[in-house]
């Protein structure tokens, strides 16, 4: 044999086990840098995971506590970011992702504020690039390299603006848009260079909602729908001109879920009776092209999947349903009760609900109705905050602070 026909074949044979290697190895998926993920729209892209479980349920990773609280979680690059209460103190937490081990902290004092539940932050922290953005409920605002925690700038954006803080504080998370960090902070938002946190530009003091602002494209132009107590607004990114304003009445100015955008139409819905909105968008002006009171998102937003919203209908202590209903029309496909003030997200066509007594509950996402093809329960105490599905890992919480990282990674086939 000739050495080219040898090396040819010794070629062969390493590529070879490179695609076998490459078969086992499992594909990378995108980071969930921020509250609703990448895409603002709470689902994940990932597809290589499984809910074929064992009797047990999945594999717990790790459990770790952050202290009371509905933050939600951040990962990007290995790292996991959530807020919690102790002591009257608030902390961001770096924990590593693979190990549950707390890599740093970062704390300060901020009051519990548990006014009619258990209290504690309900904004997320999100990642750009190399730095972590959070936002407590009193205004605390700090930027931080997320490898070791170092403060880059900090400010209270509430002491800065004179805005009133809202009766549950401020629960928006922050948004970045190029250069920009948008919060739901003033009667419209506020915007500061995410370099520095100088003001860019900000709205009125009155009181703010308690939805985080989503940006929007019509045309060449970029918008944010933000919530006041009393209104959804469009507003120009740019400029922070308040384009137009829909009026929207909620007790107690709770006007907390995300909207679902898509194209040049948004769907709202808040809880206590108010119910939901679907308008056309325009960059002027909106216009309603159905209402009804079919779908009240009182915590949790929705999610569309295939022209179907999956959400939770309700009020926490009264009957609520997870429901399935037509985005184009606003007509219920179908209604299921038992899973208490739940929350969801989905990857794949599938929806992956956590319920409020915290079962972890997987089911195909079609309107012909809810068929669980997993179910286990995997904490204990009331769970608000919706799980997260991040490089083959599930995480979910409770109000205590307890979160746990679940495997849920698919085995590769022989």
């Amino acid at each position: 044999m000739t050495p080219s026909i040898m090396a040819t074949k010794s070629w062969v044979g390493v590529l070879a086990m490179i695609a076998v290697l490459a078969m086992h190895q499992p594909i990378p998926a995108d980071d969930w840098p921020n509250y609703r993920g990448p895409n603002n729209n709470g689902i994940s892209a990932e597809s290589h995971w499984t809910d074929h479980f064992s009797e047990g349920g999945p594999r717990i990773v790790w459990r770790s506590n952050v202290g009371v609280g509905f933050s939600s979680v951040a990962i990007s690059d290995g790292l996991v970011f959530t807020l919690g209460n102790s002591d009257h103190q608030e902390s961001l937490f770096c924990i590593d992702s693979q190990t549950g081990k707390n890599l740093w902290k970062h704390s300060y004092e901020c009051s519990l504020d548990d006014r009619f539940f258990e209290g504690g932050p309900t904004s997320t922290p999100t990642v750009d690039s190399e730095k972590v953005y959070s936002l407590s409920r009193q205004g605390d605002l700090f930027c931080l390299d997320k490898r070791s925690g170092k403060i880059g700038w900090s400010k209270n954006v509430r002491a800065e603006t004179d805005v009133r803080v809202p009766g549950w504080g401020f629960a928006s998370s922050p948004v970045i848009h190029g250069d920009r960090l948008i919060l739901g902070v003033g009667e419209a938002g506020l915007a500061l260079d995410k370099h520095n946190g100088e003001v860019i530009w900000k709205s009125g003091v009155g009181e703010a909602g308690y939805m985080t602002p989503l940006p929007f494209q019509l045309g060449n132009r970029w918008f944010a729908l933000i919530a006041s107590g009393k209104f959804y607004q469009c507003v120009d990114l740019e400029t922070g001109l308040v384009i137009w304003r829909h009026r929207w009445l909620t007790t107690y100015g709770c006007n907390a879920a995300s909207p679902i955008v898509v194209g040049s139409q948004a769907f709202f819905s808040s809880g206590y009776g108010r119910g939901a909105v679907l308008m056309d968008l325009f960059e002027d002006s909106c216009k309603v092209v159905w209402s009804n009171k079919e779908m009240q998102n009182q915590l949790n937003s929705s999610l569309l999947l295939d022209g179907m919203i999956y959400g939770f209908d309700g009020d926490e202590g009264g009957d609520v349903q997870l429901k399935c209903m037509e985005f184009a029309t606003g007509a219920e496909k179908w209604s299921l009760g038992g899973l208490g003030s739940g929350s969801l997200t989905a990857a794949n066509n599938r929806l992956i609900v956590l319920s409020q007594s915290g079962e972890l509950v997987i089911a195909p996402a079609t309107p012909e109705g809810f068929a669980p093809t997993a179910r286990v329960k995997v904490l204990d105490g009331k769970c608000w905050t919706a799980p997260v599905l991040c490089n083959g890992f599930i995480y979910c919480r409770n109000a205590a602070g307890d979160v746990v990282c679940l495997d849920v990674h698919s085995q590769p086939k022989e």
